[in-house]
Parts: structure tokens; C-alpha cells; sequence
């Protein structure tokens, strides 16, 4: 074991941990031990939200099955303290509280309704196995209530902890290493990502000294990469990311993990493949060799049918409980301003297909022959026009905007089977006409009303980033992602930014 001082390599100086020593190499400890506080606070967080969504499925399904304490109802009664105990054990079993699906994804909503659908299963076989007189009603209401309860508090503990994150708290200490390309090209994505949690503050290069794409960063250089573990005890970084390099082969790659497992460091080695989905992927040794296996998006089949009627069902009733909202803004837009309440455009669907969109319309009816006088004050980046406070928008037309009511009619779109409710946005043809060979993957799904674009910026978005975030959804997309952009989707339309 060898122990090194801040101040045994360069740039020590400007390391947070001035003056400590720590101990680096196979037997290293962690300077700081256990898991951070705020972590201890989040997982006390969702265990004590899953003991309560147990209670109240629980008492929920009793009162609304028997409605008080009798002879027949005394073995259900007990319920209420045997359901919380039982939901947090199968959540165990189906690892909805391991770190690794927690913070980010949609995998953690996934184990929670396979930890319900087990547990239902669970006690019809049991049930049917001993002959017990079990109450089904108390049973389709109790646990379905419980998973409902600890999704919604797993939504609310992560919008926490994002909002943490937003503020750079709640944070893990990253060092990257990987040529200087690639470690800039990840700072500016974990940058704009906050929500991942991860803060770049240092980097290990080939080379001692930045050259080149770094000069444009304030993060410190540690040295070349022989010396990442030095540079992990002098940062205090708590996660260290790998990315690919022939420098780093196999070999090395085992040495590094040697050294820090039992730091309690985490090890990353981040793929080169881009935004696909993590069940896509699986790892399959071939003689020790961990080999990983992609498969194709699944975009047809049993799943693709599934979206399909959670689309037409949920248009459907979203159209019947809007519907005094539409006429409203309606009638309004008729009494403010000449011309019509809708306004209609062609735009490109799946797989090419153009098709007419409806919205409400939000601007005068000479929008299109006064474009050209304000055409020199585009504030986008891309092939179309924005500008945050453009003047043919009607008075009326900016609070439709504001709240995206502008966008409700393409219900009918949705109800029509022309859009998803959630998907890539619907381009028009001057953009697909624009599009580079890439960019013509957005079209392998029905267009959305919402979508990951919506949810991270609406207008605000770079060109660049509003298609990859598009890519991204049709490389991952599943109804869990769908639930979770939908419940995203409220919160966004809330907030002003980029409702323009």
C-alpha cells in the first residue's frame, strides 16, 4: 500500500482536500465513509413513502370492501399492518430500491408494477393453492393502490432530488478519463443534464496537460492514467467514468477496479453506443470475454398496439373532460381577433406520411405574409423561425401558448391515429426536406403532442438538442417512458420556460 499526499503530484494545490493524506492502491479506504447524507435521506425517503402507499392501499381496500371491523372482516383488518411490511419486502425482492435504477430512467416505476403484479399472482396461488377464502375485491384494490402510491412518491422524491441537483447539491464528484475530445463532449452533455447527478472535477488524459478541447474548461487535468486513483483520493470523487480508449484495455481496466473496490468508488465505463435503451443491451461472457449483445428497437408487435390503444382511449377521455376548456378558448379566439379558432398545417408523420395537424391559432391571419419583415430576428438555430415575443402573436394567443392549450385539438390528431400522445415532435416538410440521413430515424414513430422536447425546454432547445432528445425516445421509447414524459409534461406546461 502506498500512501501519497496532496501535495505529491501537480496541481495539488487547488485540490478541495489540501492537506489531507490518503491511502491509494488495492487495500485504499475511502476517505469519508458511508453513503452521503442526502442519499441517506432519499432511500429513509422512499422506504417511508412505500410503507405509507402499503397502509393506504390497505385501508383504502378495507373501508371500501367491508367499511368497519366485524367477525368477517377481522383477518383483513390485520392487513393494515401485514400489507406494508409485505409491499416493502417484494419491492426488495424485485430491487426497486438498488442505487443503480434510482435518481434517472424509468427503470425503478417498471419494478414497482412488477413488484405489484408478483404480489398479486403471489396470493391467487396461494389463495387457490390452500383454499383460501380470499376477497378479490380486497385484493384489486389494495395492492394496485399501494403501487399507484409509491410511484407517484418515487416521482415526488426525484423531482426533489432533481430540483437539488439544479442548484449543483445532492451532487457525486466525478473524475472522467478518456482522450480530451471525448471528456469535453461528456462535460458539456453532464452539464446540461444536471439532473444524472454527476460533476465533473477532474479529468486524466493521455497526456499530462490539456491541449486542446479542455483549454475551454475550468477542470482540473490530474495527470496522465496512471494516476486516476491519486487523482480520485485528491478530488474526494466518489465515481469514476472510463471512456473508450486504446489506452485503457482490459488489462488496465481490472487494475483500476482492483484499486478501487474497496474505496467505494464507483467504476463506469461509458459505451460508445449513443441514447440506446438499457434493455436493449445485455452482457454475455464468451469464454470470460463480457461481450454486449444490441438488439434492434423494438417498434412493432404486442408493444406497438399497447401504445396504440392507451393513445385512443386516453384521447378520447382527455377530449370529454377538456371540452369545456376547448370551447372556451374558442369562443375567445373568435371574439378577440378575425379569422378562424383553428388553424390547420400539413406535417410529416410516420414513416413520411404527411397529414394535417390541427391547433388553436395564436396568431393574426397575416402571419405568414409578415414573416418576411421580421425574418431577420429569428432566434432559432434551426430551420425555423422563433422569436419570444414575435408580434403577430394575438393577445389571447400568448396565454394558449403559455399554458400549450394551443396544442389540445390534436386530440383529434391522436383520436385520428395520425399522432401518439407521446412522441418525436411533428416536423414540417421544409425540415425533413433539411434532415441528414440521421434525423430520418425520428420518423420511424408517430409523431407526439409531448415528448422529451417538451419536457426539457419546449423552444428553448437548440436545434441539435430537440433532435437528439427525438432520437432518443425512438431508440428507448416503452409506455413506462410514456407515463413518466406524461407526468413530466404537467409540471412543464406549468413552468413559462420556452412556452413561446
Amino acid at each position: 500500500m502506498t500512501v501519497v499526499a496532496d501535495s505529491a503530484f501537480e496541481g495539488a494545490q487547488d485540490s478541495p482536500a489540501k492537506g489531507r493524506v490518503y491511502s491509494i492502491g488495492p487495500q485504499a479506504t475511502r476517505p469519508y465513509g458511508g453513503p452521503p447524507a442526502w442519499q441517506r435521506k432519499y432511500f429513509a425517503g422512499i422506504i417511508g413513502s412505500d410503507i405509507a402507499a402499503g397502509l393506504i392501499g390497505a385501508a383504502l381496500a378495507f373501508f371500501a370492501r367491508f367499511g368497519h371491523v366485524n367477525d368477517g372482516s377481522r383477518v383483513y383488518a390485520l392487513a393494515l399492518i401485514a400489507l406494508p411490511a409485505v409491499w416493502i419486502a417484494v419491492l426488495g425482492l424485485s430491487r426497486a430500491f438498488e442505487k443503480r435504477y434510482l435518481f434517472v430512467g424509468t427503470e425503478e416505476y417498471q419494478r414497482t408494477v412488477h413488484a405489484a403484479v408478483a404480489l398479486t399472482a403471489a396470493v391467487a396461488i396461494v389463495s387457490y393453492g390452500f383454499e383460501l377464502p380470499t376477497s378479490r375485491v380486497f385484493v384489486l384494490i389494495a395492492i394496485p393502490t399501494a403501487a399507484a402510491c409509491s410511484i407517484v412518491a418515487r416521482f415526488g422524491w426525484r423531482k426533489w432530488l432533481h430540483h437539488m441537483r439544479r442548484d449543483g447539491r445532492c451532487m457525486k464528484r466525478v473524475v472522467l478519463v478518456g482522450h480530451e475530445s471525448s471528456v469535453a463532449a461528456l462535460i458539456v452533455q453532464l452539464r446540461r443534464e444536471h439532473y444524472h447527478g454527476l460533476k465533473v472535477v477532474a479529468a486524466c488524459l493521455p497526456t499530462d496537460e490539456p491541449q486542446g478541447a479542455l483549454l475551454d474548461f475550468d477542470t482540473r487535468v490530474r495527470g496522465s492514467f496512471d494516476r486516476i486513483a491519486e487523482a480520485v483520493a485528491a478530488e474526494r470523487a466518489d465515481t469514476v467514468i472510463v471512456l473508450g480508449c486504446p489506452e485503457i484495455d482490459g488489462q488496465a481496466l481490472r487494475r483500476l477496479a482492483w484499486k478501487l473496490e474497496r474505496s467505494e468508488v464507483d467504476l463506469i465505463v461509458a459505451s460508445a453506443l449513443v441514447d440506446v435503451a438499457g434493455d436493449r443491451t445485455t452482457v454475455r461472457p464468451v469464454d470470460g470475454l463480457p461481450m454486449l449483445h444490441l438488439d434492434h428497437a423494438r417498434l412493432t408487435g404486442v408493444r406497438r398496439l399497447a401504445k396504440e390503444a392507451v393513445d385512443r382511449v386516453g384521447a378520447a377521455m382527455l377530449l370529454l373532460a377538456l371540452s369545456p376548456l376547448l370551447l372556451t378558448a374558442a369562443l375567445l379566439i373568435r371574439c378577440t381577433s378575425a379569422g378562424p379558432a383553428l388553424f390547420k398545417q400539413e406535417r410529416i408523420g410516420k414513416d413520411g406520411q404527411p397529414f394535417t395537424i390541427w391547433k388553436f391559432r395564436t396568431m393574426h391571419t397575416d402571419a405568414e405574409r409578415r414573416l418576411a419583415e421580421i425574418a431577420h430576428l429569428n432566434e432559432g438555430d434551426g430551420v425555423l423561425f422563433k422569436m419570444k415575443d414575435d408580434p403577430r402573436i394575438t393577445t389571447v394567443g400568448k396565454y394558449l401558448r403559455r399554458f400549450s392549450i394551443d396544442e389540445f385539438p390534436q386530440l383529434v390528431n391522436v383520436l385520428r391515429g395520425d399522432m401518439s400522445l407521446v412522441g418525436p415532435r411533428p416536423p414540417l416538410a421544409i425540415e425533413v426536406a433539411a434532415y441528414e440521413s440521421d434525423m430520418r430515424r425520428r420518423l420511424a414513430v408517430k409523431p407526439g403532442m409531448t415528448g422529451l422536447w417538451q419536457v426539457s425546454g419546449r423552444s428553448d432547445l437548440p436545434w441539435e438538442e430537440a433532435v437528439r432528445l427525438d432520437l432518443r425516445y425512438v431508440e428507448h421509447w416503452n409506455l413506462s417512458l410514456d407515463f413518466v414524459i406524461l407526468l413530466r409534461t404537467v409540471t412543464a406546461i406549468l413552468r413559462p420556460q420556452g412556452a413561446y
